[in-house]
């Protein structure tokens, strides 16, 4: 269940944010594309120049995984839920690739077995 919280604002902020900025965005488009897809994996893992929403991710993936997705509502998860499945499913390699960069420790997936639990 690390998924949730390792990946909560690839497209859970980013892609869906509140603010309605990045709305027009076409999650299911992405994941069908595997070049756009490969580049946004790319711009995750610093392989690869971002978009504008890949910089934005960047920007806001670190406090997602330190808050534990606080701030995305349940739109933000469903669609990170969504893109997680699909790199888990799809993207092995790719998905151990941006573990390995986001939570080399293991410290965000132990602290969401925890709450998951409760």
């Amino acid at each position: 269940m690390r998924v949730a919280v390792i990946l909560c604002l690839i497209v859970g902020s980013v892609l869906a944010q509140k603010s309605g900025k990045y709305d027009h965005v076409d999650v299911d488009a992405i994941l069908k594309n595997n070049r756009v897809l490969t580049q946004y994996i790319k711009c995750m893992l610093g392989e690869a120049s971002c978009t504008a929403e890949g910089r934005e991710l960047k920007k806001v993936l670190p406090d997602a995984l330190r808050t534990n997705c606080a701030k995305c509502d349940e739109k933000e998860k469903s669609t990170a839920e969504k893109v997680i499945n699909h790199l888990k499913n799809n993207r092995p390699n790719e998905w151990k690739r941006l573990i390995a960069k986001y939570d080399p420790h293991g410290e965000y997936e132990k602290r969401f077995a925890t709450s998951a639990k409760h």
